[in-house]
């Protein structure tokens, strides 16, 4: 009997134990089908920039035009994050997905036509940009119902490995397929995001919890996300100090290609300067977890920010392409350790039932300079070439690690 009684205990914590990742069906497949589709994003986003350049033969307008795709961010994400925590978002991310796989195999059907031409780039761009915007509202919501809070971190962590893995195979495959064809790399990414949504089909779990209670107006709910956020003194700042990061290096794919294409390398060598970005970033994703178990979220952000910014600067001393893909794999491994690191502290502390909103009022002011800063890339290389860019887009960096360092909240976070 006693044996009996001092058993029961023990099998009761062995119940509740959490499955390891590895054997977490519905994370699995979760991770599968987003790692397949960036891998295809990768592939279609490498081969954008040079196809609109190999036909306008303008950095300004290759920055204006792929600044389009980010700009349903500023207009649809906060109405985005509002809409997600209302409807299914499985359901979201399915009919997302499928719109994105239609959208990008019309590159390739306008081309075997012979009808292929700008205003259709400019379309594909806006409609997967928009889609975009919905798909990963609903996706960041989804590690909490797949995984345990105690998981989150490594899990994201696992998440960003992937993604680093498709920035590291990705370019490469890109570079391959648009010496083939310029139209391959578009049909690739079609086919990726099929493959996404028969994942997302074969998930079990719910992606939201029950909603209790009458709906708001959508646009109190909006407020709702960003009081919340608002009245959160470290995520605001967070998202602020994203928002100006992203603004000064989102145009980094365009000056590698000038710089590239100035110093004679083929579209499979730009492939592969980018491929040593995905190693970088894969090297990142595997340490922020522990980097962030060992220092907390405070200390990362400020080293993250400084490293961010200094590493900024190895794109003005590469003078040969292999010094050019050295800087990128430096500089992109920190970019997974400052996101994660970010995207796991506020997931955790947001409440389920405002993910979506407060998500999007974040991603509206870390991402929703895209276009700005993509625009603006263009024009500065237009204007006066990839050196004197470089240095420009330093300084906003530099004086954002200042601030950083200096903020109380940040460096009191755990």
């Amino acid at each position: 009997m006693s044996t009996l009684q001092n058993n029961e205990p023990e099998t009761a914590i062995k119940s509740f134990r959490p499955l390891p990742l590895w054997r977490n069906r519905d994370f699995l497949l979760l991770i599968s089908g987003q790692g397949i589709s960036a891998i295809g994003t990768q592939v279609s986003q490498f081969a954008f920039p040079l196809l609109i350049l190999a036909l306008t033969h303008s950095p300004a307008q290759t920055g204006l035009i792929t600044a389009l795709r980010g700009l349903p961010y500023a207009l649809f994400s906060l109405p985005a994050g509002a809409l997600i925590d209302r409807w299914n978002r499985k359901h979201v991310m399915l009919l997302c997905d499928a719109g994105r796989a239609i959208a990008l195999a019309s590159i390739p059907i306008a081309f075997a036509f012979g009808v292929l031409n700008m205003a259709q780039l400019y379309l594909v761009s806006l409609i997967e940009g928009t889609l975009f915007v919905f798909f990963h509202m609903a996706e960041a919501t989804t590690l909490p119902h797949v995984v345990t809070p105690e998981q989150l971190s490594t899990a994201a962590g696992q998440n960003e490995v992937l993604n680093s893995s498709s920035i590291l195979i990705g370019p490469s495959i890109g570079g391959i397929l648009y010496t083939l064809s310029s139209i391959l790399p578009f049909l690739t990414d079609a086919i990726s995001y099929a493959c996404s949504v028969v994942s997302l089909l074969f998930i079990r779990v719910p992606f939201q919890e029950e909603r209790a209670g009458q709906q708001q107006h959508l646009w109190i709910e909006v407020k709702d996300g960003l009081s919340w956020l608002w009245h959160h003194h470290l995520l605001r700042f967070t998202a602020l100090v994203t928002g100006g990061l992203i603004i000064s290096s989102i145009g980094y794919t365009l000056i590698v290609i000038i710089i590239a294409q100035s110093q004679h390398a083929s579209s499979f060598t730009i492939g592969l300067l980018f491929a040593s970005g995905g190693a970088g970033s894969m090297v990142g994703a595997f340490l922020v977890a522990p980097l962030q178990k060992r220092f907390g979220f405070g200390r990362v952000m400020i080293a993250s920010t400084w490293i961010w910014a200094l590493s900024w600067l190895l794109f003005a001393f590469a003078y040969n392409p292999l010094l050019l893909g050295i800087a990128n794999g430096l500089s992109y491994t920190i970019v997974p350790i400052y996101m994660v690191s970010q995207f796991s502290y506020r997931l955790a502390l947001i409440p389920d039932e405002l993910q979506g909103r407060v998500n999007s009022v974040f991603r509206l002011i870390a991402f929703g300079g895209q276009p700005i800063g993509l625009a603006l890339t263009g024009i500065l290389l237009q204007a006066i070439g990839p050196l004197p860019t470089i240095l420009v887009l330093f300084v906003p960096q530099l004086v954002l690690a200042i601030l950083v360092t200096t903020n109380r909240h940040v460096r009191e976070a755990r």
